[in-house]
């Protein structure tokens, strides 16, 4: 199936919730817990960082943002902290990897220099697209945080954008 890309709306705002909130279900993406409704993503797009949404025949499929990476540090103005979460019916076609190509594009584009996040070691579907696209794994955060009760580990990656690639 083709994925088309295209920056978030605020149209958008329903379906990027409803598949945050099957990522936070699945238990493989995020360390959040609570679901996501419209309101919560209106306010990322009105915080206007980059948002990406991947759309097939039935409707958004897929979606990823960049959000800042330590926003009250100048220092770190060209870094974002990104996401990227596929809809159950869409998995493994390629809409994540249109969509985060996508970002990626989009934040070149924006004048970022760096690409960063933190990944579950067992969800390797996201640690497959990272390494397609050119993250590099930095390294493991041990016991990085607690998901229902249990503590979990995170890989980091990063992709270095612009002249910072080079």
């Amino acid at each position: 199936m083709n994925t088309v890309t295209r920056a978030a709306t605020r149209d958008d705002a329903a379906a990027i919730a409803r598949i945050y909130t099957e990522g936070i279900e699945d238990g493989v993406g995020t360390f959040e817990t609570r679901p996501r409704s419209a309101d919560d993503v209106l306010a990322w797009l009105d915080a206007g960082f980059p948002v990406v949404v991947g759309e097939e025949d039935d409707g958004v499929v897929a979606w990823a943002s960049a959000p800042p990476y330590r926003r009250d540090r100048p220092a770190y103005s060209g870094v974002a902290d990104f996401s990227i979460y596929v809809a159950r019916e869409a998995r493994g076609r390629g809409a994540g990897r249109a969509t985060l190509a996508a970002l990626i594009d989009t934040c070149e584009g924006r004048g970022y220099w760096k690409l960063v996040s933190r990944i579950f070691p067992e969800n390797e579907a996201s640690l497959a697209l990272c390494r397609s696209l050119g993250f590099r794994e930095v390294g493991t955060y041990r016991r990085h945080g607690r998901l229902d009760g249990q503590w979990r580990d995170v890989v980091i990656v990063e992709l270095l954008l612009g002249e910072a690639a080079d």
